[in-house]
């Protein structure tokens, strides 16, 4: 019988490294993939490095490996987003835009046309069918991620670490003897790597001054751009909301902290991997950010989601990703 043919996006990381372990192990026509995103000029990138490592994978595996350049569409559908979003003052999910653009755009189209039968990631996720479930490593889990991918995509593409913890990925890793196996996972977005977002923003956005006021309208003190703070954020200033027409940036002081929770949130840009609740309402679950324990909600037909507790800091420009019984059912841009 033909072996399935699989191209595996890899990162150089071990979680992709593993993937296209299991893979081969499994009897798949397997073939490595590193695709090269856009390099920011003010960081010293570690793509050279990642490329390096997957291709060092791809040898000791015995795997046919490429390298795709994607530098310049990576910038035009994942880096000019990520400016745009916060010069509105919105804060952008870029790994959403990046899976939904690169790794399961373009690279997936171009897997297709090599007349590939699946590609496949290192994320952290369960797939059954045309459907996507939490990962069993519930605390690595990279479903918020995927919500934009539609069931045609789904059903072409293999997750093989989603059944593994990470500590289980760590010793097949070893097993296999690959040389990522005791590599450090990546931290923070590839382009701006463990910095400060903002930093890397200062670059690319001429930044608006203003005051910063209370929620009753007493001024406390300046900041140096409203576009560089996130509702919310746990570092420095605590924001609740941005007036962007004068450049306001509104604090919760001590006694208004309760103002940075909020019942209910409204969404656009939706994608539903499950028949759209187009009328009606529907009771599930869902998470406003990464990492996020699911919350209890319901989601109602005029992309309204209103939750049974109040959730602290609900990000316009983030994703609200909805779940039930553990399957993912989509999402969309908190508006």
């Amino acid at each position: 019988m033909e072996r399935k043919k699989v191209f595996v996006a890899m990162s150089g990381g071990v979680d992709s490294s593993v993937a296209v372990a299991v893979l081969k192990e499994h009897g798949y026509d397997v073939s490595g993939v590193f695709m090269q995103g856009w390099t920011n000029p003010n960081f010293e990138c570690n793509w050279l490095s990642e490329r390096q490592d997957a291709a060092r994978v791809a040898a000791v595996l015995g795997i046919p490996f490429r390298v795709l350049d994607y530098s310049r569409e990576y910038y035009e559908r994942v880096v000019s987003y990520l400016i745009s979003e916060y010069k509105t003052g919105r804060t952008p999910n870029p790994d959403v835009m990046c899976n939904r653009e690169i790794k399961f755009g373009l690279f997936y189209k171009w897997a297709m046309e090599q007349g590939a039968d699946y590609v496949a990631t290192g994320h952290y996720v369960r797939r059954d069918g045309e459907k996507l479930f939490i990962a069993k490593d519930s605390n690595k889990d990279q479903s918020y991620f995927l919500w934009t991918l539609t069931p045609e995509i789904i059903s072409h593409t293999l997750f093989p670490i989603g059944e593994y913890t990470k500590p289980k990925v760590r010793a097949l890793a070893r097993k296999y003897g690959l040389p990522t196996a005791e590599k450090k996972d990546s931290q923070g977005i590839c382009f701006v790597g463990e910095g400060n977002i903002a930093h890397f923003l200062k670059d690319h956005i001429h930044a608006t001054r203003g005051l910063i006021e209370t929620a009753s309208g007493r001024v406390v003190g300046e900041h140096d751009g409203v576009e560089f703070y996130t509702i919310g954020q746990r570092h420095g200033i605590g924001a609740r909301g941005k007036n962007m027409q004068t450049a306001t940036l509104v604090v919760a002081a001590e006694h208004e902290k309760s103002t940075l929770y909020k019942n209910e949130l409204h969404f656009n840009n939706t994608n539903w991997l499950c028949p759209t609740p187009s009328v009606g309402h529907l009771e599930c679950e869902a998470r406003i950010r990464y990492r996020q324990p699911l919350q209890k909600c319901t989601v109602f037909s005029e992309q309204k989601v209103v939750f049974e507790e109040p959730q602290r800091a609900v990000t316009p420009g983030q994703s609200v990703v909805f779940y039930k019984d553990g399957e993912l059912l989509g999402g969309g841009v908190i508006s």
